[in-house]
C-alpha cells in the first residue's frame, strides 16, 4: 500500500509540475489552485508513505515518475521538443529508479 501511495504521489508530482508552468508565474487563477492542489496531494502522500519506506528509495520513486511524467507530457502536450536523447534520458532516469527500488529493502 505505501508504494501505491509513492506512485499516486509522484503522478501528483507530475500534475503540479505542470500547472505551475500554466499558472504563469501564479498569475493565472485556476492553474495555480490547481498546483496548490497537487503539491499539497503528492506531499501529503509521500509523506504518509515515508511513515512504512525507506526514504531513499520512495524519494527516488516519488521524483523519478515525476520527472518523466512532466518531461513526457511537456513533449505530448505542451509542444516541448522531442529528441532521441531526451527518450533515452527518460528510460535512464526510469531504470535508474527501478534498479534503487529494487536494491532496497523489501517493504
Amino acid at each position: 500500500m505505501a508504494w501505491l501511495l509513492v506512485i499516486v504521489a509522484g503522478l501528483l508530482e507530475t500534475g503540479f509540475a505542470v500547472c505551475l508552468k500554466l499558472s504563469h508565474g501564479f498569475t493565472r487563477l485556476w492553474p495555480t489552485i490547481a498546483f496548490a492542489a497537487f503539491a499539497l496531494g503528492s506531499f501529503g502522500l509521500l509523506t504518509l508513505a515515508l511513515k512504512r519506506l525507506d526514504v531513499g528509495p520512495a524519494y527516488a520513486v516519488w521524483t523519478g515518475i515525476g520527472a518523466a511524467g512532466t518531461a513526457i507530457y511537456g513533449m505530448v502536450f505542451l509542444g516541448d521538443v522531442v529528441s532521441t536523447l531526451k527518450i533515452i534520458s527518460i528510460t535512464l532516469v526510469i531504470c535508474g529508479v527501478i534498479g534503487l527500488q529494487l536494491s532496497g529493502s523489501a517493504q
